[in-house]
């Protein structure tokens, strides 16, 4: 039985909300689950993210593989970092994990291309740079 760490849906219509819930990969999205790790409230401005840590840690050591958005929310809250600290034994008692995520704003019209010259310039001026220490 492969066992995964994913999302299930929950909330009204275009009002989603999200448990991390640890399930047979066989059964449905909003299918019969094993245990419910915490939740995700991805239309609050910043989204709300809350995990009950141990558990995670638990089901990550018995083999529970996380699905790619599930892996992608847990690297954005810092859960990945500490989790592979865990594993090497180092201490992890300082970091703490983010339980709001804030997303990136989406530029429109003349701000998206300001920023598209601003990346092209950087990047040029950096290739400059190799380019001189090279030689």
């Amino acid at each position: 039985m492969s066992v995964k760490i994913r999302l299930r849906r929950t909330g009204a219509k275009k009002r989603p909300y999200y448990r991390f819930v640890v399930a047979d990969s066989r059964s449905p999205r909003d299918g019969r689950f094993i245990e419910i790790l915490g939740y995700y409230q991805p239309i609050f401005e910043p989204a709300i993210v809350s995990l009950k840590e141990e558990k995670v840690y638990q089901w990550l050591k018995k083999g529970a593989q996380p699905t790619e958005t599930v892996r992608s929310l847990f690297r954005r809250v810092g859960l990945l970092k500490k989790w592979e600290m865990l594993k090497r034994g180092e201490d992890i008692s300082e970091i703490t994990l983010k339980t709001e995520l804030v997303g990136k704003k989406k530029l429109k019209g003349k701000a998206k291309q300001k920023a598209l010259s601003q990346k092209q310039e950087t990047v040029s001026e950096s290739t400059e740079e190799k380019d001189k220490s090279s030689e």
